[in-house]
Parts: structure tokens; sequence; C-alpha cells
């Protein structure tokens, strides 16, 4: 993955990765307060702080997003030299995760940062390292509780489908009787119902345009190409596809090329290098992705490392971190893809 990508795409289309957004703070210590109401608080810059060990529990890294994943927070990691991250094996069996995580809080790790494979079933085990007196930084999948994390970043699934939905929109905005299929992950994913949801609220502002026909599929090539080939067998004819997944969506391409279809536009998710080379080629049905980007949990390490070293974030009134960090869903067209190919993953 290219260097440049370690910039997560944080408060809108700007890679400003959160190491950069956290630069300053004002004091947390009442003590402290100067008569300025300044304070002399370390920042969570680039200067090493304290010794400390992040604990990184994630699923199994068999997906091209989650595989990023643990590669930007490794190597963001490997930017603070008084940065231990001791990173799991990843597991996508919620029973061996909850192990995982357990074995992170009796180490006495000094943070902890989270991405469950379900936030529901870790969600009592989140709970646990909180009441241990150590924070969790919930990535992506949230638990379902808030008690369960101090502070979570991720992220805009909605923002997804909606930035979706518009981009389809204004390429048909012309076209009477448009109609739109959708390719979606895994159905009973809570981010995937908010992709969803996302792409049915944008496609109200276009009268013109009706979703004719949506498929699930499960992140994988495999799947999205038998997905895609049911979805072209009963459709004869349609202007537009989003598909969610960007991995899925190999398989999906594969599927159209065999059919021999390209009467449509394609726009895809998540922000693989893969869809982006295809769209700079712009020599296939696809002309857009919009980003979920993976630099969430570069993003994640620097929240932690804040947190571990009582420090807080620049640009903002409050004297602590967000409890909440929502990423920017941008849409990556020929037009921009330069800007963003450096944070496209393999």
């Amino acid at each position: 993955m290219p260097e440049t990508s370690r910039r997560g795409l944080l408060f809108g289309t700007a890679a400003v990765s959160a190491g950069a957004f956290l630069t300053a703070c004002t004091s947390n210590d009442p003590k402290e307060k100067a008569s300025d109401q300044s304070s002399d608080q370390p920042a969570a810059d680039d200067k090493p702080g304290k010794p400390l060990t992040i604990g990184f529990a994630g699923p199994q890294a068999d997906h091209g997003w989650l595989n990023a994943i643990n590669v930007q927070a490794r190597n963001r990691a490997e930017k603070y030299s008084e940065v231990t991250l001791e990173i799991t094996e990843g597991s996508n069996d919620t029973a061996a995760q909850i192990g995982q995580v357990k074995t992170l809080i009796n180490k006495k790790v000094d943070v902890l940062i989270v991405l469950p494979a379900d936030g529901k079933a870790l969600t009592q085990v989140g709970l646990e390292a909180m009441k241990a007196g150590i924070p969790v930084v919930n990535l992506d999948r949230v638990f379902a509780s808030p008690q369960a994390y101090r502070c979570w970043v991720g992220g805009d699934s909605y923002g997804m489908g909606l930035n979706a939905a518009q981009y389809i929109g204004e390429q048909l905005k012309g076209k009477s009787n448009a109609k739109v299929v959708e390719l979606a992950g895994i159905d009973n994913l809570e981010l995937t119902k908010q992709r969803s949801q996302g792409f049915a609220d944008g496609l109200k502002n276009y009268s013109n345009i009706k979703l004719v026909a949506r498929q699930a599929a499960d992140f994988t090539v495999e799947s999205g190409q038998a997905k895609m080939a049911q979805l072209l067998q009963a459709q004869k004819q349609f202007d537009a596809l989003w598909n969610h997944d960007d991995d899925q969506g190999v398989g999906a391409l594969r599927a159209i090329q065999q059919a021999g279809r390209d009467e449509f536009i394609m726009v895809g998710g998540a922000g693989a290098k893969s869809a982006m080379d295809a769209i700079k080629a712009d020599n296939s049905v696809l002309k857009a992705t919009v980003l979920y980007p993976p630099t969430m949990a570069a993003s994640a390490v620097d929240l932690a490392r804040a947190l571990g070293q009582s420090k807080g974030v620049a640009g903002l009134a409050e004297m602590e971190i967000p409890t909440s960090l929502t990423l920017y869903s941008a849409v990556v067209t020929k037009d921009n893809v330069d800007q963003y190919l450096p944070t496209g993953f393999s």
C-alpha cells in the first residue's frame, strides 16, 4: 500500500489523518488552568510520548478491505517509537474474538482497539475492558452500548448510499423512467442496511428514477459474480447499478462482461485500487466508487495513542477527544481519481 495512504479521509474530502489532526489541545486538569486559558499539555503529534501498548483485535482478514485495515493499523503504529501494537490473529468466530479481547485485557494493555466481527456480540467484552480501566476505541462496526467504548471511529455507510444515489441521479437527470439496480452486501450487517437506506433516500430526490431490483451478495468475488449474473438475467435493460463493495464488484464486472452488457453505468463502493484503476482507464461500465476508507484504522491508532498519553485534539473547543468520528464517503470519478488513488487498497 502506498505510503501516502496513511492519511485518513476525515471531516470532508481532503485526505487528513487523525495524526495530523491531533496536534494541540487544552488542559484536562483544572489545576493547570492558565490566565489565558491555554495549556502546556502535550499534543498528540509525532513527538514521542510515554511508552504504551495498544491492543488491536479485528476479524479475519479474508477481504481486501479488512486486510487493508490491519496494514493501516500496523504501519501507523510503526511511526511512533513509543507505541507497541499487539495485534490478535483475527477471527470471524465471535467466541474466538471475545477470547482474544479477554487475553488483551488480562495482559493489561493501555488502550484497546476493537473492530468486532459482530458489534452486538462483542459488546459485553467491550464493557469488561472499560470497567477494567482500559479505554476502548471501537472501530467501524459499532457496539450495542456506548458504555462499551470511549471513542468510535468509522465510515459513513448511510452517506455511501446517499452519495452513490446522488451521483447516479445526476448522471441520469435527463432520462425519463430510468431504472436502477442494487448489488448489496451481507444483509444481516447493520452497515448494509444503512447503505441501502441511504441509497433509497437519495433516489427520492430524483422522481425519474426507480429502483427495480436488489440482490444481496457476500462481499466476495464469487458471490458478486453469481448475484450479478442473476440480476442481469432478470433485468433485460437498466440504466445504473450500485454495488456496495469493490471486492464483490470484481465478480460483478466479470458477470457483466460475460453477458456482453454495457447499456448502464456502475458505481462501486469502498475504494479498492482495482476499481480506481478501472475508473481511470474508463474502459468498462464502472464509472465511480464511493469511499469507505480503511485509513480509519490508522486514525484509530492515533486516537488510541492520544487516549493512552492523555492528549487531545486540535481545532475543537472541547478538552477531550470526541466520542465519535465519522469519515466522509467521497465519490471517486475519472475527474478526481488521481487524488484518491494513493488511498486505494489491494
